[in-house]
Parts: structure tokens; sequence; C-alpha cells
């Protein structure tokens, strides 16, 4: 069993490797694989970088020279909804990406154009993984729902709510989708997790060094728990 597991930036995947059972390193495309075991499971714990590119050959490398069993992909993101708050968690359900637009041509917003699907759906079993491991935190809520994604950082309430208005989302982010399509093309199961940073549609946000704390808690034992179910 080979686990990949991505944070676009580095403090959402130190803890991770500050703990695992290091074997060796491994530089591709600028980013470093570390390969290692974590609750007795061979996993390859990486930094993709911000954006879809980045994620999307992260994930697309983790396939073909890691030869992963799964990918797991952890992260913050921002809610979209008014029930969600600083800390609590949203487990993907599915993802698209919110930015791509070929509705001149008749598509649905959202719509990759000529792919045989409209949103990349998580893994059914590491859902439920996910939710299993969500409740030894007890101090936020969590969330089951779609996700979208896109390059760009959404501050405005009016786009927030315009997101959730088309998409009935319930966090976005900058990378989850294009995992998401990666792993489809290649039937890799996967699943994205985030914690949420920040709400512009009901104001709540959080000081980024607290937040940045409680995310990187939170992450470490979902994924610890989680490894400990795969």
């Amino acid at each position: 069993m080979n686990v990949g597991i991505i944070g676009a930036m580095k403090e959402e995947v130190q803890s991770l490797i500050n703990n695992m059972e290091f074997e060796r390193k491994e530089l591709k495309a600028k980013m470093d694989f570390r390969l290692g075991v974590i609750q007795n499971k061979h996993v390859v714990v990486v930094t993709s970088g911000i954006g879809k590119v980045n994620a999307a050959v992260c994930a697309q490398i983790l396939i073909d020279d890691f030869h992963v069993d799964y990918i797991i992909n952890v992260g913050i993101a921002g809610g979209t909804v008014d029930n969600i708050y600083p800390g609590d968690i949203v487990i993907g359900e599915n993802l698209l990406q919110h930015d791509m637009d070929t509705t001149a041509f008749g598509d649905k917003l959202g719509q990759i154009p000529r792919l045989d699907t409209f949103d990349f759906k998580c893994d059914k079993k590491l859902i439920e993984y996910a939710k299993e491991a969500c409740k030894d935190i007890k101090e936020h809520n969590h969330f089951t729902g779609r996700i979208v994604s896109g390059d760009q950082f959404i501050a405005n309430i009016d786009k927030i709510n315009w997101l959730n208005g088309e998409f009935e989302c319930l966090a976005c982010e900058m990378e989850g989708a294009s995992i998401a399509q990666v792993c489809y093309l290649n039937k890799t199961p996967f699943i994205v997790i985030r914690s949420i940073s920040d709400n512009a549609n009901n104001g709540a946000k959080m000081d980024y060094e607290k937040f940045k704390d409680i995310a990187v808690a939170n992450s470490t034992n979902i994924l610890n728990n989680m490894l400990k179910l795969i």
C-alpha cells in the first residue's frame, strides 16, 4: 500500500514529515517527494506549490513515478456557506473548477469540454475514513460536500455568494479539483480535505498564525487516523 499526500504549502505537511519514519527524498519538477512510513503505511509526502498547474503536475508524478494507490490532498480553503467557520473541516465529496468557462460553446459553467463528467467524485471509502477520522476533533465541526477550485484567491463576498449559488459548494480553494481531474483520468482513488481559514459570507476569519496551528493539528490528526484505517 502506497499513499500520496499533497499539501500546497510546506506548513500543511511539515508536521507529517517531521513525524514520519523517513526513508529517502527525491526531487522532481522542483518538488521534494519524501518517502517514508506513517502508521505502518508507505507514504510519499510532497509540497506541490500553489495553483492548479503545480497540483496537477504533482499528482501525475505521484501516480507515474511513485505508483501510489491513493492520493490525499490536505490544505486550507475559504468557506462559502453561513454555517461554516474557521477551524471547521470540509471533506470533499466532489470537485470542479469554477474558472473553467466554455459556456460560449453551450457547455455548462465548470464543465471541462469533451470530458465525460461534470465533477470529479472523491472515493467513497476514503470519504468514510475521513468522516471517522474527524470524530477525534471535538472543537470544530466537519462537513461533507462540494469543493470548487480556481486560480483565484476569493475574498469578495459577492464572488463567494456567486460560487455558492452557481455550484452549491461548501468551500473554495486553488488546487483540489486539478488533483481530482488527474486522479479521475488515471483511475486513482483520491480525497480532498480542507481546513477552513475564513468565510467572507459570514464575516468570520481568524488570525493566520492562530489558524495555521489549528489547521496543521487537525490535518495531522485526520491523516494519522485515516492511515490507520486504509
